[in-house]
């Protein structure tokens, strides 16, 4: 019976069963013997071909974001189109695009009926390629008197996971799959919300109307409804208020205040910036994160009466308090 401890096994090796051998039957290996690298093939570690410091990948290779940049660049294709960006910064245009948009042709045709002296402009046939019209000149084809496209402005309450963007490479969803029945005409976001941020965003063809809203000169206010992931504090709450210092420069906020008074999280904040996400990077150099972002009003127009993702026309009231802006 054996003790139960255990007891060595006395039997002769030859008597012993297969794989029952003592360990210290075993080849033993003094300390820090240990195999060379790359046992299997033979070679130590240090045979091994060396880079020298900053040598990295050739040109054309994955990683050589230098490389990569360029060509990227080279592409010409836009990261986002929005009405300030891409529309004219006034009611002027070319004629050939004052065709184009009255639907009688196409841009590269309109050139040909300009020159063989079929448009006029004011009762006088122009011939000239570059001939910009305003709203208020009289442009006929064919004796028929045309009319340009009309000004539509479209005001959305932006839902979560949606990009500002006209076009995306990835196939992200856009706000423009939402409006995408609001109009006929072609429209574009005015500034951006990023796929986190909700509220209201205003889309339009207007793009002198796109440059005023959202150059800082014109003081278009934004307010924001922000909830953060810890209390803010008052100390913080004044260094927001007196201004703070980003990597791009200097920062001021309009107004900014608790929503209700014992609620620290909460807070509603005015400005009229509008860099790019601005007011996360506000709270994230103040050591806070935004759980949540919603654009509760932009230039005077609200979302009241407008559920999430849905859109309305702006009425002529509306249209006419931006222009005063």
């Amino acid at each position: 019976m054996p003790q139960s401890g255990g007891s060595r096994d006395e039997r002769p090796r030859s008597d012993r069963p297969h794989g029952d051998r003592p360990s210290g039957d075993r080849p033993q290996r003094n300390f820090g013997d240990k195999p060379a690298w790359g046992d299997r093939s033979q070679k130590p570690y240090g045979d091994r071909p060396q880079k020298s410091f900053g040598s990295g990948p050739q040109r054309g290779e994955r990683g050589d974001r230098e490389y990569w940049e360029k060509k990227q660049a080279q592409r010409g294709k836009p990261r986002y189109k929005t009405a300030e960006e891409f529309a004219p910064s006034t009611d002027e245009m070319r004629l050939n695009r004052f065709l184009a948009h009255a639907g009688i042709c196409s841009r590269r045709d309109a050139d040909s009926l300009i020159a063989d002296g079929m448009v006029t402009v004011n009762g006088k046939v122009i011939t000239e390629m570059g001939f910009k019209v305003g709203p208020a000149d009289d442009v006929r084809y064919a004796g028929e008197r045309l009319k340009s496209e009309r000004k539509v402005y479209v005001l959305l309450n932006k839902p979560k996971g949606f990009i500002t963007t006209v076009d995306d490479e990835k196939a992200r969803k856009t706000v423009m799959d939402l409006v995408a029945k609001a109009c006929k005409e072609r429209i574009y976001p005015v500034g951006r919300l990023d796929r986190g941020t909700t509220g209201v965003l205003l889309l339009t063809n207007d793009g002198a109307m796109a440059k005023k809203l959202t150059h800082p000169s014109h003081g278009a206010k934004k307010i924001y409804q922000v909830t953060l992931d810890k209390p803010f504090t008052p100390a913080d709450m004044i260094a927001l208020k007196e201004g703070l210092v980003l990597e791009d420069g200097p920062v001021m906020v309009d107004k900014a205040e608790f929503i209700t008074k014992d609620d620290f999280f909460n807070l509603g904040v005015e400005l009229h910036v509008g860099r790019n996400r601005i007011v996360r990077r506000i709270f994230e150099h103040l050591g806070y994160e935004v759980i949540k972002l919603d654009r509760t009003s932009f230039a005077g127009l609200t979302k009241k009466s407008l559920e999430r993702g849905h859109y309305r026309l702006l009425n002529s009231k509306e249209i006419s308090f931006l222009q005063m802006l």
